[in-house]
C-alpha cells in the first residue's frame, strides 16, 4: 500500500471510531425566568392547600430539570440563579414535608436546599433556608437548634442589608425564645420585629415572600403571646392578622383561626372557640388539613375536652372533627 493511501484510509477510521457529539445549547436568563414563573406557581398552590406529597413530588421534579440546566453552557450570572432555584425548589420540598409532619425527610431536604443557597450566593435563598430550619426545630421541640437556626436567620447577610428580612429574622428570634421560656427576650425581640418591619421599603422581592407582612407578623404575634400565656393579647392579634390575611393565603387564614380559638378557649370561652375553631374546616374547604394544621386542631381538642367534656358543643365538634379527619 502506498503511503498516500495508507494515511487516508486510517484517517477515515479515526474519523469513523469518534462519536460525534450533539452540542446542547447554552443556558440564559430566558430559562431561569421559564423555571421561577414554575416555582411561582408551587408557592401558590402552596399558600392555598399547605404542603402536600404531590406538591413536593412537582418540586423535586422541577429541580431535577434546574440541574440538568446546570450541565450547559451557562454564565456565572445564569449558574449562580440556577442554583438559587434548585435550593428554592429543594426548600418548597422541604416546607411540605415540615407541613405534613414528615420531618426526617424534611431535614435531608434542607440540607441538600443549603448546599444549592450557598453556592447560589443569593441572600434572600439563604434567609429562606435558615427560615425553614428553625421551623423544622420547632416542630421537632428542638429548642435550642430552633434558637440557633433563628440567630442565623437573623444574622444572615439578607436581614442586615434590608428591615423586611431583619423583621423576618426577629420575629424567628422571638418564637425560639418564647419556646424555650424566655418571655421576656420574646416580648423583646417581637417589638423589634415590629418596629423594623415598618422601616421596610416597598421593593421587589421573590414571591415566596408574599406571605410576610402585617397580617402575618401579628400571627406569629399571636402564637408567641398565646405560648407566653397572655392570651387575651394573642385573641386580639389574631383578630388584626384575620381582618388583613389575603385571601389567597387559605391555609395561612386557617391557622390564625387555630391560635384565635386556642386564645379563646385559654380565657375560659370554650363555647365561643369551638365556633371559632369549626371555622378552620370552612375555610379550607374540604382541602386535607396539612399535618402541621392536623396537630394544632388536635390541640385544641385536647383542650376543649379538659374544660368541657360534657357539653353539647364539644360532642358535636368531636363529630365535625371526626368527619373531618376521615377525608384524609
Amino acid at each position: 500500500m502506498r503511503r498516500r493511501d495508507f494515511i487516508a484510509s486510517t484517517t477515515g477510521t479515526a474519523a469513523a471510531a469518534v462519536p460525534v457529539v450533539k452540542q446542547r445549547r447554552s443556558v440564559g436568563m430566558t430559562d431561569v425566568a421559564r423555571a421561577s414563573a414554575s416555582m411561582n406557581q408551587l408557592v401558590e398552590a402552596d399558600d392555598r392547600q399547605g404542603g402536600h406529597a404531590s406538591l413536593a413530588t412537582a418540586a423535586l421534579e422541577a429541580r431535577a430539570k434546574v440541574l440538568e440546566l446546570q450541565q450547559r453552557n451557562a454564565s456565572e450570572r445564569v449558574r449562580r440563579a440556577l442554583y438559587a432555584l434548585a435550593a428554592e425548589f429543594t426548600t418548597i420540598a422541604a416546607w411540605s414535608c415540615i407541613d405534613l409532619r414528615d420531618l426526617d425527610t424534611a431535614q435531608t431536604y434542607l440540607h441538600e436546599s443549603s448546599t444549592f443557597a450557598g453556592l447560589s450566593q443569593d441572600p434572600p435563598t439563604g434567609m429562606r433556608v435558615w427560615v425553614n430550619m428553625a421551623m423544622l426545630a420547632y416542630q421537632r421541640k428542638n429548642w435550642p437548634e430552633q434558637l440557633a437556626a433563628a440567630q442565623a436567620a437573623n444574622a444572615s447577610p439578607a436581614a442586615r442589608r434590608d428591615p423586611f428580612f431583619g423583621s423576618m429574622g426577629r420575629v424567628r428570634l422571638a418564637l425560639a425564645h418564647s419556646s424555650l421560656g424566655d418571655l421576656r427576650a420574646a416580648r423583646r425581640a417581637l417589638g423589634t420585629a415590629q418596629e423594623t418591619f415598618r422601616k421596610a421599603a416597598e421593593d421587589e422581592r421573590p414571591r415566596w415572600t408574599a406571605f410576610y407582612g402585617p397580617a402575618e407578623l401579628n400571627h406569629l404575634a399571636a402564637i408567641i403571646l398565646n405560648r407566653n400565656g397572655e392570651p387575651a393579647e394573642a385573641e386580639a392579634m389574631a383578630h388584626r392578622a384575620l381582618a388583613k390575611i389575603p385571601a389567597e393565603f387559605q391555609r395561612n387564614r386557617a391557622l390564625a383561626t387555630c391560635q384565635l380559638a386556642l386564645a379563646q378557649l385559654r380565657q375560659g370561652e370554650p363555647e365561643q372557640a369551638t365556633a371559632t375553631a369549626a371555622t378552620v374546616f370552612t375555610i379550607m374547604e374540604g382541602a386535607p388539613l396539612p399535618g402541621r394544621m392536623r396537630t394544632l386542631v388536635g390541640d385544641f381538642h385536647r383542650d376543649l375536652f379538659r374544660l368541657a367534656p360534657s357539653t353539647t358543643y364539644a360532642r358535636d365538634w368531636a363529630d365535625r372533627m371526626r368527619d373531618e379527619w376521615s377525608r384524609t
